[in-house]
Formats: structure tokens, C-alpha cells, sequence
């Protein structure tokens, strides 16, 4: 009888050409692995930039903060640094994953209205440019070692060297999200409303102004040939009783017209219409005035605060005069609503077009008001038309005391 041969001496028997393929050959390293790798390799370099830039700018303007060089040297040089950091939160988003959010602007904004010392003293405590200034100081100690650590295991230590790049690119995580993020939404929120705070006390000397102006050269002139008018009527009255008459009948029609005048005037700093019936109302009488015929739709349950419904009345007032004076528009229509909330206010005209903030009609201007109370102005306006003005504010109840 043959004896069976067993599996395994069976198996043990077996060509190389019968036995499982090997897995492929392949990198000890991942790709997360050789991203943390080139980070690290890379710090170097960059750390020497931020450095240098740190050191040649920064501090060359804050020694010279006696001169007058040196202050607008120092802001210009916290602006440059906002630029490294947003070069570093993109290299740590492409090699170390890190999903860091851009800081918001700096709110500085041209003209005169702020004028260059407010804008400067903004720049100068910007904390975002004060933390990448931080960072790009700090970082040169901390390049050379992670490149030397880095460059020296990728010879001698590569059997570990995925643990140690792992280690050391999330200390670099950790630099990012502590000295590259975003600012403190507080800070934000104060940086934003200083400069609103500008906008508003610099929008109310204008008023005041223009109010002066008008009283001087309108209703206070006439008053004043009115007063004349009559003190020369009292002298004929007993002399020349017809030609007393007369100025008495004129003086009559100044007053007429200074009561016009002041009419017009109260009804540019906030019209009756307005504290009586409402924004439908008054912005159905301000579009009768209007050059185009004008549709006026307002859907609201209730009325907004005071102050958020002048100016959104004096928002719709001053664009209804741009597209009367601008659009040469055949029609035009307002809708105004309420959406949660916000006070939204569109304004469309099939005009032109070619509306703009930088137009010189006004627009940054209502751009400016509506920042300041924490709305929105945003123009749709291409060449050809139609224009689309959107316009939000923020809703706030009107308390008894208001009507």
C-alpha cells in the first residue's frame, strides 16, 4: 500500500511559481508623512525670512518713533506682517492640514472722513499684525532645530522618523491655531465700531452743517428782510399809509416763504409724514416728488425703531434723487420688508447703469450710514442697466415712547 503523502510535506514540495505573490513594494512613509516632512525641511528658510523682515522692519521703525518717519514705518511694517501670515496660515493648510481662518480686514477706509492719524493709530495696535510679528520671532530657534532634527533622522533615524515629524508638526499646528488665528471676534467688534464710531460723529457735523447753511442763507436771510420790511412800514405808516400797505402786503409774502423754507428744512431732517404714518407713507410721498414713476411696496407688520426708519427713509430718499437726476430711467420701484431679523430695502431702476460706490452720487456715503449701524449696501449696476441697490438694517423695536 503507498502511504499518502501529508499536506504539509505536500505544500513543502510545492515550485516557487506556486506560492502567494508578495504585496507590493511601497515607501515606509505615507503621504501625510512626506507633507509634515517638507513642512519641517521648510521652516528653515521661511523662519529666516520672517525673521529678518521682523527684525529690519519692526524694529528699525520703532527706533525711529522720534522721528516722523518712524510711526507710519512701524503701521506700515504691522500690514506687511499680516501678508507673512497669511503666507503661512496657506503653507500649513496645504502640508499640515490646518483649516485656519482668514482675520478680517483692517477697517480703514480712504478720504478724509477718518482722516490719516485714525487710520494710522488703527494700524499701529492691530493685533493680528502684533501676533504674526510674535510668530515670525519666535519661529527662527524653532526652524533651525526642526530642520536639523528633521535633516539628521531622515539618515540616522528614518526607521522613527515618521513619530518624530508627527510630534514636531503639531507643535507647528499648535503655533498656527495660537498665534495665526483670527482675532478675538471682540476685538474685531471694537476695532469695527471705533471706526463706525468715526463715521457717525463725522455724518453728524456734516448735518449739523448743512442745517447752519441753510438757516443762514434761507429762512434766517429772509427773516432778517422781513424785520427790515417792517420796522421801514412802521416809520410810513403815518406819513404814507399806501405805501405802508404795501410793505406790510410784501413782508406778508416773506413770511409765506420762510415758513416754506423752514417746512422744507424740517422735512430733510425728518419728514411729519414720517413720525405719523410710516415708512409706506413717506416713501410713497418722497416717489411723487420722483422724476420716474415709481412703485412702493412696504410689507411690514409693524414699525422699526425710530432711528432705523429715518434712515432707512432718508436710504430710499437719496436714491430715488439719484435715479431722478442719473438713471434716465423710464421706472423704478421700492420694496421694503422685514426678513427675521433685518430691514431689507431694494430699490431697482431699468436705467443705464453703471452706479458705483466710487461714483461721485452719493452711494459711499450711504455705504458709510449703513456701516455704522451694522447694515449693508451692496450695488448691482452694469453697463447698460438695470441697477439693484440692496440695502439692510438691523431691526429694532419701537418702544412706546416713539409713536
Amino acid at each position: 500500500m503507498t502511504e499518502r503523502p501529508s499536506p504539509s510535506r505536500k505544500a513543502a514540495g510545492r515550485p516557487d511559481s506556486d506560492q502567494p505573490p508578495l504585496p507590493p513594494a511601497r515607501f515606509a512613509y505615507d503621504r501625510t508623512t512626506w507633507k509634515e516632512i517638507a513642512h519641517l525641511l521648510a521652516n528653515l528658510p521661511v523662519s529666516v525670512l520672517g525673521f529678518v523682515y521682523v527684525v529690519t522692519v519692526l524694529f528699525t521703525g520703532a527706533w525711529l518713533t522720534v522721528t516722523v518717519i518712524g510711526f507710519p514705518l512701524l503701521a506700515a511694517g504691522l500690514m506687511g506682517a499680516r501678508q507673512l501670515g497669511k503666507l503661512e496660515r496657506a503653507r500649513a493648510r496645504a502640508l499640515l492640514g490646518v483649516r485656519v481662518d482668514e482675520p478680517s480686514p483692517l477697517p480703514l477706509r480712504g478720504g478724509s472722513r477718518n482722516g490719516f492719524f485714525p487710520q494710522l493709530w488703527l494700524a499701529l495696535k492691530d493685533p493680528v499684525g502684533w501676533r504674526t510679528v510674535l510668530y515670525d520671532f519666535i519661529r527662527l530657534p524653532w526652524g533651525i532645530l526642526t530642520f536639523t532634527i528633521t535633516l539628521t533622522s531622515l539618515f540616522v533615524l528614518w526607521p522613527v522618523l515618521p513619530f518624530i515629524a508627527r510630534g514636531l508638526a503639531n507643535a507647528d499646528r499648535a503655533m498656527v491655531r495660537g498665534l495665526l488665528s483670527p482675532s478675538d471676534e471682540l476685538e474685531r467688534r471694537i476695532a469695527e465700531l471705533e471706526s463706525d464710531r468715526g463715521v457717525v460723529v463725522d455724518t453728524a457735523a456734516a448735518d449739523l452743517r448743512r442745517i447752519e447753511r441753510d438757516l443762514h442763507d434761507g429762512a434766517q436771510a429772509r427773516l432778517v428782510n422781513l424785520a427790515m420790511g417792517l420796522g421801514l412800514a412802521k416809520e410810513k405808516l403815518l406819513e404814507d399809509p399806501d405805501s405802508a400797505a404795501a410793505m406790510v402786503e410784501e413782508a406778508h409774502g416773506e413770511v409765506k416763504l420762510a415758513l416754506q423754507e423752514l417746512r422744507d428744512l424740517a422735512r430733510g431732517i425728518h419728514p411729519a409724514v414720517l413720525t405719523d404714518r410710516g415708512l409706506d407713507a413717506a416713501l410713497s410721498a418722497v416717489a411723487s416728488r420722483c422724476t420716474v414713476p415709481v412703485k412702493v411696496s412696504v410689507d411690514l407688520l409693524s414699525r422699526p425703531a425710530a432711528a432705523i426708519e429715518g434712515i432707512a427713509y432718508f436710504t430710499v430718499s437719496e436714491l430715488l434723487q439719484n435715479i431722478s437726476k442719473h438713471s434716465w430711467a423710464k421706472s423704478a420701484s421700492v420694496d421694503v420688508w422685514r426678513s427675521d431679523d433685518r430691514l431689507l430695502i431694494q430699490v431697482w431702476d431699468d436705467g443705464r447703469g453703471g452706479a458705483s460706490l466710487d461714483g461721485g452720487t452719493g452711494m459711499r456715503g450711504l455705504a458709510d450710514r449703513l456701516d455704522a449701524v451694522d447694515g449693508l449696501f451692496v450695488v448691482e449696476s452694469p453697463q447698460g442697466g438695470p441697477t439693484t441697490v440692496t440695502a439692510e438694517l438691523p431691526w429694532r423695536d419701537r418702544t412706546p415712547g416713539q409713536g
